[in-house]
Order: C-alpha cells, then sequence, then structure tokens
C-alpha cells in the first residue's frame, strides 16, 4: 500500500479532553498529525477537527474505526476522495529589501495576498487558501529569505452533492 495525505472532519463534543485522547490515539499507535485545526461549529457545544494524515489505506481505516469508538466522538468523515472546499491561513514574515519590494509587492497582488504589516526591512504577508497556493507562494517568496511562518491547520467542510 501507498502512503498518502488524508483528510478528516470530525465533530466531537465541546468538552474539555476530547482533543486530547484523539491526539493521543493517533500518538499511542505512531502516527502522524500532518495539520490539526478545531474550533466550534453552528451546532452548540459541538466542536470540528479538521485533521491531515499522512499513511497508508489500511492505518486510516484502522484510525477511523478507532476514533468512532471514542465517546465524546460524534462523526468522522474522511473527504480525502470526495469534493470538499479546503482552506489555510498563513503569516509569512519576508525579507523586504529595497531592491525587492516592488517584486514582493507584485507576488502579493497575483495571489490576492495581503500586506499586514510592514518594518523597515521586512513584510509580513497574510494568505488564505488551498495548500499548493501556499506551496507556489514560498517558492517565490524563498529567494527573498522567509524569515518567519505562522501557520494554522487546514479546514475543510464538502461540498454539497448537487444533481443537474
Amino acid at each position: 500500500m501507498k502512503a498518502q495525505s488524508y483528510l478528516l472532519s470530525i465533530l466531537v463534543d465541546d468538552e474539555p479532553g476530547v482533543l486530547s485522547r484523539i491526539a493521543g490515539l493517533f500518538s499511542g499507535r505512531g502516527f502522524n498529525i500532518d495539520s490539526l485545526s478545531v474550533a466550534n461549529t453552528a451546532e452548540p457545544n459541538v466542536s470540528r477537527i479538521t485533521m491531515v494524515t499522512h499513511c497508508d489505506e489500511n492505518i486510516i481505516e484502522q484510525i477511523k474505526k478507532q476514533l468512532h469508538k471514542l465517546i465524546n466522538v460524534i462523526t468522522v468523515n474522511d473527504l480525502t476522495d470526495k469534493k470538499y472546499i479546503q482552506r489555510q491561513l498563513s503569516l509569512i514574515k519576508v525579507n523586504a529589501p529595497s531592491e525587492k519590494k516592488a517584486e514582493i509587492l507584485r507576488i502579493v497582488d497575483i495571489f490576492r495576498c495581503k500586506i499586514v504589516d510592514v518594518g523597515l526591512s521586512h513584510y509580513t504577508i497574510e494568505i488564505s487558501g488551498d495548500r499548493e497556493k501556499h506551496e507556489a507562494i514560498m517558492t517565490l517568496l524563498q529567494p527573498m529569505g522567509i524569515i518567519e511562518i505562522a501557520s494554522t491547520g487546514a479546514i475543510a467542510l464538502a461540498r454539497e452533492n448537487i444533481k443537474v
């Protein structure tokens, strides 16, 4: 079996310790979590955990079965092979010497990002989009000298199946 990335959307009771139990399930079995995001939902007392992990098909099936057994887990939805909308947010602090500022501003404009902070020798850029967009802008900014990156985990919602 070939390893691949899996995107799980997990609805859980919004109670202390739930995230710890889920993370413990992964670490206890030696599985890595590549990305993790947790937030409230429109439903009171329910949170959504969006998680990305990299493993093979047998392992993801084992993970999903184990997650279903946890007491505070309401649903586990594997979005990997479904249609979904995914976003993540990053703040990227990049060197901005005078001779590179115009080029950085062009990149920011092309990727529809925002400059959210300006220093004497740097810009801090806010980018929102899918993983591919993040990777593309990082590649273009790398030669400028990326100083720091802070990034959220992926968040995702399944698309509605519309039959026309």
